[in-house]
């Protein structure tokens, strides 16, 4: 809290326009002779001690006033004390608090209304005393005794459901490197991880400098990638019955709700003013929905209800030293589900089926993925049967972290990690049971004539877009011949002619690919053939399908496939347009599709790095 206090031979002051968040007063104006005025700013830090904050307050304002020999004291709310202000409702409260604690205390107190635009003319006495500034803060000893200290049990649990001694798992494998993070022994920093040097020589994804670090531009390679891996999320939540919706990326902080929500993320948020409004970036998509389901209607009988939204952006104020490539960012997509149950039981039947979703999706992208279940010891005492089915039914070893006690707004969450190429983890998937939102953001129903506030399921069925792409991109370190999943390919042909007099067969060929849903171009460019293969390589080109004048006359296409290639030696076949099409739908059966994001032709193509 900062305070102003000044000695005053009198102070006039008329509130003259509300504000949005002004409290309501029929007392607008008013005028006090000889009086000490307390100029006031609550600030957000207070808020983690109010009453420990305004007995300091008055305290302070108690002795000068006494020394003073004063008896009139006017609280006149100034926020320009101070740029970084505690909510609204906070203000308030505290406002009045002061004033009723320095009635008690023996003084005839006014105060100015809170909120308002206001006029005031004050005349200071000017002796050595008359103008005070303080400063107050809450007792770090006091906020620390209030804080939880929670104890954390680990150990991994098998699928046949025995818990072992989580160091007897810790190896080189996937899992391992799972375990040596959240034991503490993480790997040694090393280089640079090696998809960020893919990122730009691939030319998907680049810094932007003009921007805050940790905010990207997106190439067309990379903005297919993106897309698709958009739409897959999309194919994914839809026929599991949730509803797209789109919601603001700012948020008001005097929502309480949202302050409190906001409040348990920490310090990680870009918060600004906008106005006289303290606002945020969202830093996931929880505020937009839960504020639609408030305001919703909501029948057990709907119930669960699932919601969704490809949140692009949410905003993290990361570290400046921590943020890098794709792993780390300040701006990222997010798929965000949240699922409102009727019950714990229908909360845990839907969180099955969430973890099973989010298991697929390292299967679709081509990515390992591990996994570690946290919960508090209550849940784990109610529930340990049913953590055991879900790690027999994943038919994985899990790592088991049990909190002594809740410290954030889920009971039980499981995190899903692919390993980079330093094994390290890079979190995805996850699904988290909320039993703390509903209450907070007042989302309900009515069952027997009472009020339920029932449990949330948070779920993001692939993680971030960008660290999917950074765990694929990851991954190809360990491969022999680096490629992508079909798919993903932003080019799945490269049609490649031998000579001049065969680029209209090329050009032919690529329009009847794409006509068929394949991502095909044409090298029409004056190279060789052995240079034209080579950059179709170093492009990752699943499929480069060269036509000469034998080609012509078989009506076939001599094609490299890059899977089936070893180091040195590209595997080749000779197949038919219909059996390559064939071979590429085998590939991506069921997957999302869209069409080139780059031009038919290279000769055409722009380089961008």
């Amino acid at each position: 809290m900062r305070l102003l206090l000044i000695h005053t031979d009198f102070i006039e002051y008329e509130a003259k326009k509300r504000t949005s968040m002004a409290e309501d007063t029929d007392l607008l104006k008013d005028y006090q002779e000889e009086a000490l005025a307390v100029f006031s700013a609550i600030e957000a830090v207070d808020e983690d001690d109010l009453p420990g904050v305004i007995e300091q307050a008055l305290s302070e304002i108690g002795l000068v006033a006494d020394k003073l020999s004063v008896e009139n004291i006017v609280i006149y709310p100034y926020a320009h004390l101070s740029n970084d202000l505690s909510r609204p409702d906070a203000a308030v409260w505290a406002l009045k608090s002061m004033e009723e604690g320095l009635r008690e205390m023996g003084f005839s107190v006014k105060r100015a209304p809170f909120g308002w635009y206001k006029s005031f003319k004050i005349s200071c006495k000017g002796h050595p005393l008359s103008e005070l500034s303080k400063t107050i803060v809450p007792s770090e000893e006091k906020v620390k005794k209030e804080k939880k200290t929670v104890t954390h049990e680990l150990f991994v649990l098998t699928p046949d459901g025995a818990c072992h001694e989580a160091r007897q798992f810790m190896d080189d494998s996937p899992f391992g490197c799972l375990l040596r993070k959240e034991l503490g022994e993480g790997t040694p920093a090393g280089e640079e991880p090696i998809h960020v040097e893919l990122m730009r020589s691939k030319e998907f994804v680049d810094y932007e400098p003009a921007s805050d670090v940790g905010h990207l531009r997106w190439l067309p390679k990379g903005k297919l990638i993106r897309d698709l891996i958009a739409d897959y999320a999309l194919g994914c939540v839809l026929p599991y019955g949730a509803t797209p919706v789109e919601t603001p990326v700012m948020y008001d902080l005097d929502d309480r709700a949202i302050f409190e929500h906001a409040d348990k993320f920490g310090e990680r948020q870009y918060r600004f003013k906008s106005g006289n409004r303290n606002m945020m970036l969202r830093f996931a998509a929880c505020f937009g929905m839960f504020s639609i389901m408030r305001d919703m209607h909501i029948s057990p009988n709907t119930l669960p209800m699932k919601m969704y939204e490809l949140s692009t952006y949410s905003f993290r104020h990361e570290q400046k030293g921590e943020v890098i490539g794709l792993k780390r960012l300040r701006a990222f997509t997010m798929p965000d589900m949240h699922s409102l149950c009727a019950d714990m039981p229908e909360a845990l039947a839907c969180f099955e089926e969430q973890l099973a979703m989010g298991w697929k999706t390292g299967e679709d992208f081509g990515t390992k993925l591990v996994g570690a279940f946290r919960c508090t010891r209550a849940f784990w005492d109610e529930y340990a049967d049913w953590v055991k089915k879900i790690v027999a039914d994943s038919n994985v070893p899990m790592l088991i972290e049990i909190l002594s006690d809740r410290v954030h707004y889920w009971v039980a969450k499981v995190d899903l990690a692919a390993i980079d190429s330093q094994g390290r983890p890079i979190e995805n998937p996850t699904v988290q049971i909320d039993v703390e939102s509903s209450m907070r953001f007042d989302i309900k129903y009515h069952l027997d004539g009472k009020e339920v506030h029932p449990p949330i399921l948070h779920c993001s069925p692939t993680g971030s877009v960008e660290r999917v792409i950074c765990a694929i991109l990851e991954n190809t370190a360990h491969q022999d011949i680096p490629h992508l999943p079909v798919w993903l390919s932003p080019v799945q042909v490269r049609v490649i002619p031998v000579a001049e007099r065969h680029l209209a067969a090329a050009e032919a060929v690529g329009e009847r690919l794409r006509n068929s849903t394949i991502r095909a171009d044409v090298d029409d460019r004056d190279e060789s053939v052995g240079k034209k293969v080579r950059d179709a390589g170093m492009d990752w080109v699943p499929f480069v399908a060269v036509i000469g004048d034998a080609e012509i006359s078989s009506g076939t296409l001599t094609v490299t496939i890059r899977s089936k290639s070893k180091p040195n030696k590209p595997h080749k076949e000779t197949m038919t347009e219909d059996v390559l099409i064939e071979e590429i739908r085998k590939k991506t059966s069921g997957m999302p599709f869209r069409p080139l994001y780059t031009l038919a032709t290279l000769s055409k193509k722009a380089r961008y790095i």
